[in-house]
């Protein structure tokens, strides 16, 4: 195994055509492999981004005869990469989706699922208001994916705002952590870099956070600014909020470097509320 692998993250602007999505994935992915990457991130929701999330009921995609997930893994073989399809939404009955991540090998088959946990409800003071309970049903555990170079944890957009995820992970082994996005430019304007970075370091992990972008035809805004930062905090690279790739060599001595610096992993103390 060697001591640095190359990842590549993909910035795109899905919207409500699948076929357009994936042809778009097509190329940004072409573009990717120009760069050499032994693993190629894609962002929340990549292949379909609904205008209403009761559109994701329509077509009704189980898993195993998903078109993103039989093009993800079209791509694997394609490319010989590991590959994060960031999210795709999975039709699960009872008028329900998963929002589900997937890690493939080279080969195209699935070495790793896992089900966003945390909902996105939450009403902007702009007015936006999401929902997405009504429509997707929450995961129900963590997920850590063994690839060539070490365990990595599987999150999804609005979990970075629960740490405790996070610490969990790291503490079962992950040193690399995905977070694909599909960020609101509001929030994302606000708290996307500072949420990330944190993520980072409180755990001594590397980052690898792809982000979609960009603006659809009914209004919606993704704020972009692909991510991969290593454990100490540090932004290697960045997406510039249009869509493209981003790419950083992951030094996997740095994880125990760090960690070794502050092992506030093994630190964790349990108190007591007094009252």
């Amino acid at each position: 195994m060697s001591e640095i692998f190359r990842v590549a993250c993909i910035e795109n602007c899905a919207g409500d055509s699948l076929s357009e999505n994936l042809a778009r994935i097509d190329e940004l992915i072409d573009d990717a492999v120009l760069r050499n990457p032994q693993l190629i991130c894609l962002p929340e929701f990549y292949c379909l981004l609904e205008e209403s999330d009761s559109a994701y009921l329509s077509e009704k995609y189980c898993f195993e005869t998903h078109p993103a997930l039989l093009h993800g893994k079209e791509m694997a073989e394609r490319t010989n990469c590991w590959i994060l399809l960031g999210s795709i939404p999975v039709f699960v009955g009872q008028n329900k989706i998963k929002n589900r991540s997937v890690v493939l090998n080279p080969l195209g088959q699935i070495a790793g699922t896992y089900d966003k946990v945390h909902l996105f409800d939450v009403s902007i003071k702009d007015g936006q208001r999401y929902e997405e309970s009504k429509t997707v049903s929450p995961g129900d555990r963590a997920s850590i994916v063994d690839l060539p170079w070490g365990a990595c944890g599987l999150t999804i957009c609005y979990d970075v705002r629960f740490p405790h995820l996070y610490r969990n992970l790291a503490q079962n082994g992950a040193k690399f952590i995905t977070i694909p996005a599909a960020f609101t430019y509001k929030t994302g304007k606000a708290h996307w870099h500072t949420l990330v970075r944190a993520r980072a370091i409180e755990t001594g992990c590397y980052v690898f956070a792809p982000s979609q972008c960009g603006t659809r035809n009914w209004g919606r805004k993704t704020f972009g600014h692909s991510l991969i930062v290593n454990p100490w905090g540090e932004i290697l690279a960045e997406g510039t909020g249009a869509e493209g790739v981003i790419t950083a060599d992951i030094k996997l001595s740095t994880v125990d470097k760090v960690r070794n610096m502050i092992p506030a992993l093994m630190h964790d103390r349990v108190l007591n509320f007094e009252g």
